[in-house]
């Protein structure tokens, strides 16, 4: 597991740093064909054909792999047949195969190799990849693939080399510190997955040019303050002005400082601390 760079034969690849894939065994093995769906793409375009989310499109032709995020095959042992790469998300993926012949695509932790044992439920043993009710969980260890709604699926702490750590169970909640720093309560309840999500280098790799970009299907992005007054609250004026007021998005929201967050949504009795200001 790691990144590689290369030897500067042209200038993108002078700063490209891609993963190695070491992780991913065996080697060349297609994807499960009935975990996989096809994506229909929007372009950043809603229902009725507007766009409401910008610099979104083109990008390289991928299918879905359905990941089983609700964890809820209980009681029966399985096995990691695979650890394959997934072009949806940061994280790697492992199929594992259950006793009964099911297969089923998971998030990989760290330490997840192929002929691993995987189980799901209560009384599921403490390593990574089992998941479990956070009550029997004990305190201090890290978790991943979190349930905010009993059923539901894990939610949150999926990207790649992202944990939570179990801080305090107190009655029917726990104390859970998210990656940002977070501390939120969690119904004992809920399910949680052991471990830290794989591929920690993920947040090293550098794209090395805008090509690269363009095939994961992000469009460019033009500055506020480059733009006409028409078309960004920052845009226009003399020469090269930078803005002339406090920073915006493109609705006039301020952009630094100001909290987005609504004051009165309901989820603000389950967090305990807020994140630190950065």
């Amino acid at each position: 597991m790691g990144n590689k760079s290369f030897k500067p034969t042209t200038p993108s690849l002078r700063w490209t740093s891609i993963s190695d894939f070491a992780e991913i065994f065996p080697k060349n093995k297609k994807p499960e064909k009935s975990l996989m769906e096809h994506i229909k793409r929007s372009g950043g375009r809603n229902s009725q054909g507007r766009m409401t989310s910008r610099r979104r499109g083109g990008g390289h032709k991928k299918n879905y792999r359905i990941i089983d995020f609700k964890r809820d095959k209980l009681g029966i042992e399985g096995k990691v047949v695979s650890i394959e790469y997934d072009p949806n998300r940061s994280a790697r993926i492992a199929l594992v195969e259950y006793a009964d012949k099911e297969k089923r695509y998971i998030l990989a932790p760290v330490g997840l190799t192929v002929g691993t044992s995987i189980h799901n439920g209560s009384g599921s043993e403490i390593q990574p990849g089992n998941a479990l009710p956070v009550r029997e969980i004990p305190l201090g260890t890290q978790i991943h693939n979190i349930e905010l709604a009993k059923g539901r699926g894990g939610q949150i702490v999926r990207s790649a080399g992202a944990y939570a750590i179990l801080m305090a169970k107190e009655g029917e909640f726990a104390h859970v510190k998210l990656p940002s720093g977070e501390v939120r309560l969690i119904r004992s309840e809920n399910s949680a997955t052991i471990g830290q999500v794989g591929n920690l280098d993920h947040e090293n790799i550098s794209l090395g040019k805008a090509g690269r970009n363009r095939w994961l299907g992000r469009r460019p992005a033009s500055r506020a303050v480059a733009k006409n007054p028409v078309d960004h609250p920052m845009g226009g004026g003399e020469g090269k002005s930078s803005g002339g007021r406090q920073p915006t998005s493109r609705s006039g929201i301020l952009a630094k400082g100001f909290k987005t967050r609504k004051k009165k949504k309901q989820s603000w009795k389950y967090i305990v601390s807020e994140r630190p200001r950065q």
